[in-house]
């Protein structure tokens, strides 16, 4: 019996002492933000012809973008860098106003590439380059950078950082000593927000000028200290 009750109370002292110790903690979130200059650009590409027939349009459309690959390839452009990423082929109909159904006045036949270029102070010749030989659409243009993870670490560490800077300002706000860490959670992946650019490309060869800015990086980090005794 009193084996039991020993038990019991020792229980009963586990139980309160864990949840004064649950009651008294810190528990904030820290935000961490780092910028970089981009060193790469991913671009989309396209060509779009009109013909009478399917075969027609799709036959024009193959040459030119052939031409845009050749370029692409001369500009020092890796294959591994131009993936086909839409190819495309529609009817293109005339309505009438007297009530009789449209009919297919010709094809439409168009492809997109996606291609990175790795070195941005080339992007401005390659865009100039591939307009010259037949591409007509510039679909998007997204800034990157090749190596992510020193960035991301480095938002990762300035967010904790800022975590321990609020709960020492909490702690000595409060009169408490501030206690060790008892956990650290990520509160979400760093963001790399991606700038687009969407418009027709112009028919005039030009050194197209693109302004690449800066991309920033962020991480969010939730921090449980103890208040120390």
């Amino acid at each position: 019996m009193r084996i039991f009750v020993g038990i019991l109370m020792s229980m009963v002292l586990a139980t309160t002492v864990h949840a004064e110790d649950i009651t008294r903690r810190i528990v904030v979130a820290g935000m961490g933000e780092v910028q970089a200059a981009p060193d790469m650009a991913t671009v989309s590409i396209g060509v779009s012809h009109e013909a009478r027939t399917a075969g027609e349009a799709m036959e024009a459309a193959s040459l030119a973008m052939s031409s845009v690959m050749t370029s692409l390839a001369a500009a020092g452009v890796e294959p591994r860098d131009i993936q086909t990423s839409n190819i495309g082929l529609n009817p293109r109909y005339q309505h009438s106003n007297d009530g009789r159904p449209p009919r297919v006045t010709g094809y439409i036949a168009s492809t997109t590439l996606t291609v990175r270029v790795r070195m941005l102070d080339d992007l401005g010749g390659v865009l100039d380059a591939v307009v010259s030989d037949g591409a007509n659409a510039l679909n998007g243009l997204r800034f990157g950078i090749a190596d992510t993870a020193p960035l991301e670490s480095a938002a990762r560490a300035a967010a904790v950082a800022d975590a321990a800077a609020k709960a020492r300002e909490l702690a000595d706000a409060a009169g408490v000593q501030l206690g060790r860490v008892i956990s650290i959670s990520e509160g979400g992946a760093a963001s790399q927000p991606q700038p687009m650019m969407r418009g027709a490309m112009m028919e005039a060869a030009m050194d197209v000028p693109v302004a690449a800015g800066e991309l920033d990086f962020r991480a969010r980090v939730n921090v449980v200290y103890a208040i120390a005794d």
